[in-house]
């Protein structure tokens, strides 16, 4: 849909800067593969324990905290673990934990099932022993993401050079797209602008009618991920983020293109400069938690930083569920910042999930200046889909 100079999808279904490394030997890693696709289920399980884990925003596991937080207010550690967590952690149903609270015997053998399972964690090394998630946790969690998301995106035919009509939630994709003050002449789509004139009823061809080829690639694509791990994203909303971005990694790696991420909330909390080596992507965002507020500004800053100075093509797509809040003046600071990106030739695309109203305008403010798109999301079962269309959009 087209509003006024701004492209946009509206979807109805729908600490300091660091850089981290780590990984597992290549035969333990095979070891764990091969054994989430031989179907292990508690490989499984550990995988999803530890995945929901990180996205409720834990590190560590102690038994007998556990325990008393899901006995003494059984609402609130719904909200802290989340019921599949509580599932993985305890054996039992959270509405069976529940109805069963008051009964003595039921609480002596959920300590101990919860007891049980910790142990079988550090037994397995996906715990260490003092309760921290280890690094065997970390890749298997991984692994868990990487084999769901792509379980997902395959069937839908969505990881082709362009998304596949029949299962695309955006319309047809036409060659041509509207023009902007910064295209040059020789691109203009002379025919496409005369039809729009005729059926608009103008005389003459007017600004708003012009018409621009879609831009052919440029070679090298640098695509950063930047991803909203504010506190309002824990949960099903950082996982499917998660995806999203493992889609985008997995498509870009492949086609020889370089993905960096910027995690930002509060300050720019992890960043990865672009690169080709997915296994390594695909741990970082693995490891994304959700803190506290959202801090544009920074991470904005951050990602003109990590963008190479070549002449290469530079875009940056942000996943948010809300506009900035940190600073004195947020919104000025962060179009300020959004200046600077696109005079680097970084061009900015937002994936708005439930935007208020004002954050939406904010939003449009945004990719009109960045040269980008705004996608609105209602529906989380179309993210992976969305950011790589957005990917797309810039080849």
């Amino acid at each position: 849909m087209v509003v006024g100079s701004i492209e946009y999808t509206e979807l109805k279904e729908l600490s300091k800067a660091e850089e981290t490394k780590g990984a597992l030997a290549p035969s333990e890693e095979d070891k764990l593969m091969k054994s989430v696709l031989q179907n292990d289920k508690k490989t499984i399980d550990d995988g999803k324990l530890i995945a929901d884990a990180i996205n409720q925003g834990m590190n560590s596991f102690t038994p007998d905290m556990t325990f008393e937080n899901i006995t003494k207010n059984f609402s609130i550690a719904k909200n802290i673990y989340g019921e599949s967590l509580i599932r993985l952690l305890t054996s039992y149903n959270p509405s069976y934990i529940n109805k069963n609270l008051g009964i003595p015997e039921f609480r002596k053998e959920l300590k101990q099932k919860i007891e049980e399972n910790i142990d079988g964690l550090k037994d397995r090394k996906v715990l260490n022993k003092d309760g921290t998630i280890s690094e065997t946790g970390i890749a298997l969690a991984s692994l868990i993401l990487y084999t769901e998301e792509l379980d997902n995106i395959i069937p839908k035919g969505i990881l082709g050079k362009k998304v596949h009509k029949k299962q695309s939630h955006y319309g047809d994709k036409e060659d041509v797209r509207n023009y902007k003050k910064s295209d040059r002449y020789r691109d203009i789509a002379v025919r496409s602008a005369v039809r729009l004139a005729i059926r608009r009823g103008h005389k003459n061809v007017e600004e708003e009618d012009l018409r621009t080829f879609e831009r052919q690639s440029k070679g090298s694509v640098y695509v950063v991920y930047g991803i909203d791990a504010s506190g309002s994203m824990k949960g099903k909303k950082i996982e499917v983020a998660k995806k999203a971005g493992i889609a985008l990694a997995y498509k870009a790696v492949t086609s020889k293109d370089k993905v960096g991420v910027v995690v930002f909330g509060t300050d720019v909390k992890d960043v990865v400069h672009p690169t080709s080596d997915f296994s390594f992507l695909l741990r970082q965002i693995t490891k994304i938690r959700a803190s506290m507020q959202t801090d544009f500004t920074a991470m904005l800053r951050k990602a003109v930083e990590i963008f190479p100075n070549e002449k290469v093509t530079k875009h940056l797509v942000i996943l948010t569920d809300a506009m900035p809040t940190v600073g004195e003046k947020p919104e000025e600071e962060t179009m300020e910042e959004v200046s600077s990106a696109r005079a680097a030739g970084i061009t900015i695309s937002i994936v708005g999930i439930n935007l208020s109203k004002e954050g939406k305008k904010l939003a449009e403010k945004i990719v009109q200046l960045g040269e980008g798109r705004l996608y609105v999301v209602r529906n989380l079962e179309n993210l992976d889909k969305i950011v790589l269309e957005d990917y797309y959009s810039v080849l």
